[in-house]
């Protein structure tokens, strides 16, 4: 069992991406160390610390229940790609670790899933 992010566009053979709940929680706390944020710290994940006080625009996707809640709508998609794709630019050059490689694998496979929702003007499903 595990977690799928996909378009809302009802087409089975649209892009997604999928991890197991350990392995999005493992690239969740890889994307918020990449903003210089420590995910335990904060509110919803052992700390006190209000999402509202960080400035990133990935706050959508890394603040968002696993499977639950609301879907991202395609302007909150559009607002993420610019800094994953920036994310992706500076860690390329890392591809010599496994678990990097991993995450810029993830990376790329989100990126194309976001653009699709955008292209589509669709919402990303979290399920």
């Amino acid at each position: 069992m595990g977690l799928m992010l996909f378009p809302g566009d009802d087409d089975v053979a649209s892009p997604d991406v999928s991890w197991s709940y350990t392995g999005f929680s493992m690239f969740r706390h890889w994307l918020t160390q990449a903003e210089g944020v420590t995910l335990t710290e904060m509110s919803g994940f052992g700390g006190e610390r209000p999402w509202c006080r960080v400035s990133t625009t990935l706050a959508p996707l890394l603040n968002h229940p696993d499977d639950d809640g609301p879907d991202l709508t395609p302007a909150q998609c559009a607002a993420m790609l610019p800094r994953l794709e920036a994310i992706l630019d500076q860690r390329q050059s890392d591809d010599s670790d496994p678990v990097i490689r991993r995450r810029i694998e993830d990376v790329r496979q989100l990126i194309t899933v976001l653009r699709f929702c955008v292209d589509k003007d669709v919402k990303l499903i979290f399920g």
